[in-house]
């Protein structure tokens, strides 16, 4: 199971791009709601659906966590008592943990990141404490993914695909999306 977090402010594309991808590579997701509200307002207006609270999530079963970007829901997330303690869990645990543009900094606020290589979107370095930060597009060290922003939303998608699945898949998404015409 793939949890992907929304919060009030969280930017759409990399929450919806991501789970598209995801899903299209036949991987079971849920879009988890942190507010309480199954109905939940993103960065530019649009009203998600998600598929469970927070509350409904069986973290025992959890193969990876993602957080989406934007602002204010990152800072949602990082503020969100009980979503960074079982963010620790899971990288105690060892399991996958990705996040997108601004949300690394949930992850540099626990001190996660320490010695890690690490993407985000440009002026959140500073909130990755201890990382190295690259300003790649997509960057894995260990089990944490981190993508640099919007526009790396396809690539963080079919990078995610190719750890939980196989290349071949992540392929072939790529070329059915046409993301090879793109790059």
């Amino acid at each position: 199971m793939i949890y992907l977090f929304f919060s009030t402010g969280t930017e759409e594309i990399e929450a919806l791009g991501t789970a598209d991808i995801i899903r299209r590579a036949g991987l079971d997701l849920k879009i988890v709601s942190v507010t309480g509200e199954r109905l939940v307002t993103g960065a530019h207006g649009m009203n998600i659906q998600t598929d469970i609270l927070f509350e409904e999530a069986d973290f025992f079963e959890a193969d990876l966590l993602v957080l989406p970007g934007g602002m204010p829901g990152a800072a949602n997330m990082a503020a969100h008592s009980d979503l960074c303690e079982r963010i620790r869990d899971h990288v105690y645990l060892g399991r996958p943990i990705a996040a997108i543009c601004a949300a690394p900094l949930v992850l540099g606020r626990l001190g996660l990141l320490e010695g890690k290589r690490a993407t985000c979107y440009p002026g959140f370095e500073g909130e990755l404490a201890g990382a190295t930060c690259t300003g790649a597009l997509v960057e894995v060290d260990g089990q944490f993914i981190t993508g640099k922003g919007p526009a790396a939303v396809f690539e963080f998608g079919y990078t995610l695909v190719e750890l939980l699945k196989d290349k071949a898949t992540a392929d072939a998404l790529r070329q059915g999306m046409l993301w090879s015409e793109v790059r």
